[in-house]
């Protein structure tokens, strides 16, 4: 993971060890390297996007497109609104990183493995996943963890109420109930303490006004002020992503291009299904980076 990254570009390199420093140990040689087993940890998972995230922003910045003067907004996903704000200059990238393997542990701490589950509902949106949610928690929690796009959404809560889901879930209409290999259920109560954990990291936390607005998960809208963008990362911790909703304002705010930066292209599938009428491009690895600055370069 980022080996290719770092191998082309002393400028990804020195994110990679600039990370290493922060956390105290060697994440990157476990990127690189493995075991699989020990990079999936949560712990370490979290700032591992992160890296390979702002590996690829450094590098793009190196060979001439900067945030401030070619994007409108930035956003991510969950964690990856980490990377959003780094990328943004309201985080640097080591507190980005330290906060992130605070927020892991947390999420990982606060409920003991196997009392809690996460499943990804096909062929239903938002509200259907909310009624879902709602007949199977019979008193505990069960909630829309993720509105990702149209016809997928994900649920999150105890293992019995995500089990009960599932027997409900064809009768709701739900072409594919999806059990997610996940170590905790995020983005719901059960996520409270760590939610506290996140909002004693952030008030000794220097959080700056981003280059460009940060358009939140749990507010779907653009956001600068730093206050509020700590208040929202916390809020996060226990809330629904509203991917679907985030990607539809940037869409009515005039954005046309979307850039995906960092591992995996999920996003920009999912807005393609969102607003098809974007053009949505994932940059992972030496290979993109070449078509993303055209594009990037041709816009501005």
């Amino acid at each position: 993971m980022g080996a290719d990254l770092a191998s082309a570009h002393a400028a990804a390199r020195n994110v990679f060890e600039e990370i290493d420093a922060a956390l105290g140990h060697r994440l990157s040689q476990i990127m690189f390297e493995g075991p699989i087993a020990t990079l999936t940890l949560t712990e370490n998972a979290q700032p591992a996007l992160l890296a390979v995230s702002m590996a690829v922003m450094r590098v793009l910045e190196e060979q001439g497109f900067r945030v401030a003067d070619g994007a409108k907004l930035v956003a991510g996903h969950s964690l990856g609104e980490y990377s959003a704000l780094c990328a943004a200059g309201a985080l640097s990238i080591a507190d980005g990183a330290r906060l992130l393997r605070i927020r892991g542990r947390a999420m990982q701490a606060a409920v003991p493995v196997g009392l809690g589950a996460m499943a990804a509902l096909l062929g239903v949106g938002k509200e259907v996943a909310e009624k879902l949610a709602a007949a199977a928690a019979e008193g505990e929690v069960c909630q829309l963890a993720n509105d990702n796009e149209p016809t997928q959404a994900v649920i999150s809560g105890a293992r019995t109420a995500i089990d009960r889901a599932a027997q409900l879930a064809k009768a709701h209409g739900v072409r594919r109930f999806m059990p997610l290999n996940v170590s905790a259920p995020f983005h719901c109560a059960l996520m409270q303490p760590a939610a506290d954990a996140m909002a004693a990291a952030l008030a000794e936390t220097r959080v700056s006004r981003p280059v460009v607005p940060l358009v939140a998960n749990v507010a779907a809208a653009p956001i600068s002020d730093p206050e509020e963008i700590k208040r929202r990362l916390v809020e996060q911790v226990t809330g629904t992503v509203r991917w679907r909703e985030c990607v539809a304002a940037m869409a009515e705010d005039g954005v046309t291009d979307l850039v995906e930066v960092g591992s995996g292209k999920v996003l920009s599938g999912l807005a393609k299904r969102i607003v098809p009428s974007l053009n949505a491009i994932s940059v992972g690895g030496p290979p993109d980076i070449e078509a993303a600055l055209a594009l990037l370069t041709a816009k501005r």
